[in-house]
C-alpha cells in the first residue's frame, strides 16, 4: 500500500479556492506527475521546502485547472512527512479529478484525520493537540476558537507536563529508596512528597472544576424558555433569535409546542427552546404542551424562567419557580418597561440570578448575557489558561486525580512508602494516557474516528 496519501482538504462546497493535499515519502514526484509549472527551468522534484509554483494540474486527459503547488518538506511539515498542496479552482468536479489524477499517480485516499494523525505518529503534536484540531474548526465563538487554538499550541500537554515531571521526579526518588533504604534522600521526606502531590491535586482539580464550563463554550448548552402564559416568553425568544421565531400574540395559550432555534448569546451558544405556557388548563391540546415544557425542563441543562414583572405572582408563578429553582436557572423578570410590580424578594430567594428585562424594548440583555455567563461558569474561565476538551481527557485526569488522592492519604496513614509508589505510579501511567505517550493503539484510532477526511 502506497505510503502517500492524499484528500481534498477544503470544505466540500463550490468556493473560490480548494485544495488538495498529499504527504508522505513520494509525494513530492506524485505531485510531479500530475503538475506542470509555467517556468520551464524549475520542477516539483528540486523544489524546497515552503515554496509555491504556479502551474497547471492535468490528467490523462488533459489540464484539468490553473494550480498553485505549495512544497513542505520533511520534517517541517504539519505532518512531518513531506507534503505537497495542490490548490486550484474550488468547483468540485475540479478536486475530485485532480483527486483522482493524483491516486492514479500512486497515492491512496486518506482516512478520516490520517494526517493530523500522522503529525501525532511523527511527534509533531501530542495528543491532546491533535483532538484540539477538530475543536478549532468545530469552533462557534471567539472563547472557543481562543481556547482550542491554545490547546493545539500545547497548552494541556505544558500544564500535564509540569505535573507529570513532578510526579515522575517523586517516583524515581521513590525507587532509588527502595534500592538503598539507608541513603537519605531529601525530597522523600513526607513534607516535601505531600506537597508534590498537593500541588498536582490542585492543578487537576482545577482542570476538572472548569470542564462542564469549556464544554458549554465549546458545544453550546441546551436552554429551555418556561413560563405562565402571556409573560412574554416567546418575545424574549424572538428577541435572541433576531427576528419572528414565536408567534406572538395577547391571547393565552398561543404557543402549544415546543418552538426551537439555535443562538448566540456573547460567546455562548444558546440551543433554545420555546415552551407552552405553564398554567392549569382544561384544553387537551394545550395540556399536552404543557406537559411536554415540563419534561422538556426537567431535561435541560439552563432553565429562564420568565415572569411577568408587571404583575404580582399567582400560584402558576410560584409553582414554576420552585420547580425552576432546583435546576440551573435563571429567573427573568420581564416587562420592565410597564413598570415592576412583581415580588421581587420573593424570586431573589429562590433564585442565585434574577434578571429584569424588557423583551419588547430589547432592554437588559447585556445582564442577561452576564447571568448566563455566570450559571454556566464560563465567567470564571480565563481564556489563557488550558481546558480539557473531551471525556477521554476528564477520564484520565479523573484518574489521575484519584490516584493522587490515595497517595496523600497512604501518606498520611502512616503507610509504607511502598504503598505511596504504586499510587503516584498509577497517577503517572494516567497522565501519559492523556498525553498519548501511553496511549494504546486502540485509543488513538477512536481519537481520529471524529475526524474529517482531509485534515
Amino acid at each position: 500500500m502506497s505510503r502517500v496519501i492524499a484528500a481534498i482538504s477544503t470544505a466540500p462546497a463550490p468556493a473560490g479556492i480548494g485544495m488538495v493535499r498529499l504527504s508522505g515519502d513520494g509525494a513530492v514526484e506524485i505531485a510531479s506527475k500530475i503538475f506542470r509549472p509555467r517556468s520551464k527551468t524549475r520542477s516539483l522534484e528540486k523544489t524546497p521546502g515552503y515554496t509555491a509554483l504556479y502551474g497547471w494540474v492535468y490528467d490523462a486527459d488533459g489540464d484539468i485547472d490553473e494550480c498553485v503547488a505549495l512544497v513542505f518538506r520533511a520534517p517541517h511539515s504539519y505532518t512531518g512527512e513531506d507534503v505537497v498542496e495542490l490548490t486550484c479552482h474550488g468547483g468540485l468536479y475540479l478536486l475530485q479529478r485532480t483527486l483522482r489524477a493524483a491516486i492514479d499517480a500512486g497515492a491512496r485516499p486518506a482516512e478520516p484525520g490520517e494526517f493530523t494523525k500522522r503529525a501525532f505518529v511523527n511527534g509533531n503534536l501530542d495528543l491532546t493537540g491533535a483532538e484540539a484540531v477538530m475543536d478549532i474548526i468545530a469552533a462557534n465563538g471567539r472563547m472557543a476558537a481562543k481556547t482550542a487554538l491554545a490547546a493545539r499550541e500545547g497548552a494541556l500537554y505544558r500544564k500535564m507536563r509540569g505535573v507529570l515531571d513532578e510526579l515522575t521526579t517523586a517516583a524515581a526518588n521513590l525507587s532509588a529508596f527502595v534500592d538503598y533504604p539507608d541513603d537519605d534522600i531529601p525530597e522523600l521526606q513526607p513534607a516535601a512528597l505531600k506537597e508534590i502531590l498537593q500541588n498536582a491535586r490542585l492543578a487537576l482539580g482545577g482542570l476538572l472544576k472548569n470542564y462542564d464550563a469549556g464544554r458549554v463554550v465549546r458545544e453550546g448548552i441546551d436552554t429551555v424558555i418556561v413560563g405562565r402564559p402571556n409573560v412574554g416568553k416567546s418575545t424574549l425568544m424572538n428577541l435572541l433569535a433576531g427576528y419572528e421565531r414565536s408567534i406572538v400574540t395577547s391571547v393565552a395559550g398561543t404557543t402549544r409546542d415546543i418552538v426551537e432555534d439555535t443562538i448566540r448569546l456573547g460567546d455562548i451558544v444558546l440551543r433554545l427552546a420555546d415552551t407552552a405556557g405553564q398554567r392549569e388548563t382544561s384544553d387537551e391540546v394545550e395540556s399536552i404542551g404543557v406537559r411536554r415544557a415540563r419534561e422538556r425542563m426537567e431535561r435541560a441543562e439552563l432553565v429562564l424562567a420568565v415572569f411577568d414583572g408587571a404583575e404580582q405572582l399567582n400560584d402558576d408563578d410560584m409553582a414554576l419557580a420552585k420547580a425552576a429553582a432546583g435546576q440551573p436557572s435563571i429567573a427573568v423578570i420581564n416587562k420592565a418597561d410597564i413598570g415592576i410590580n412583581i415580588n421581587e424578594e420573593y424570586i431573589q430567594n429562590l433564585f442565585k440570578h434574577t434578571v429584569i428585562i424588557s423583551a419588547q424594548k430589547g432592554e437588559g440583555l447585556e445582564q442577561l448575557e452576564q447571568a448566563v455567563r455566570e450559571v454556566t461558569g464560563v465567567a470564571a474561565l480565563n481564556e489563557s489558561e488550558p481546558l480539557l476538551a473531551t471525556e477521554r481527557q476528564r477520564d484520565c485526569a479523573k484518574r489521575c486525580l484519584e490516584c493522587v488522592n490515595e497517595a496523600i492519604e497512604a501518606l498520611d496513614m502512616g503507610y509504607t512508602l511502598d504503598a505511596v509508589g504504586v499510587s503516584i505510579d498509577g497517577a503517572i501511567g494516567a497522565l501519559l494516557e492523556l498525553t498519548g505517550e501511553r496511549a494504546t493503539e486502540a485509543v488513538v484510532d477512536k481519537v481520529f474516528e471524529r475526524f474529517c477526511v482531509g485534515k
